[in-house]
């Protein structure tokens, strides 16, 4: 089986958000998936895609105190600046996290660990929605 599908992700704040239940309400075939893999594509180069910490939303906050440590608003010396200052640097973090994650499915479910979920790195201060391109690719049940 191969479904593909866009998901629309509504509009967040800067920031570190779980989105594993808002990708999972939008993907009901998966439920159908016996063995297989899921793909997530972010379309866009100012926000990310990444697994980690689900249960605790002071990681969600450490991430983004993290990142903006890393590499903060305001440096001098860049020339992308068309679209505000916050723009260059959420196109560095996007590229250091990434804009893709491939996720098991097992028994119509993610695989995913306990503890583990599926962030949106939210880069720019008004990010506006997101879409994920969702490809799914397994053997049904």
């Amino acid at each position: 089986m191969w479904r593909q599908t866009i998901i629309t992700l509504r509009p967040r704040p800067r920031g570190f958000h779980l989105i594993t239940d808002e990708l999972l309400a939008q993907l009901p075939e998966l439920q159908q998936c016996q063995t297989g893999l899921l793909h997530l594509w972010l379309r866009h180069t100012s926000a990310s895609l990444t697994i980690n910490e689900n249960a605790d939303g002071a990681v969600r906050r450490d991430f983004e105190r993290f990142f903006n440590r890393l590499v903060p608003q305001g440096q001098s010396g860049y020339e992308h600046d068309y679209e505000g200052p916050d723009d260059l640097p959420a196109h560095f973090k996007a590229s250091l996290l990434g804009c893709q994650v491939s996720l098991p499915v097992s028994e119509g479910r993610l695989a995913l660990g306990t503890w583990q979920g599926v962030y949106l790195g939210e880069h720019r201060d008004h990010g506006g929605s997101r879409q994920v391109l969702a490809t799914l690719h397994g053997m049904a049940s």
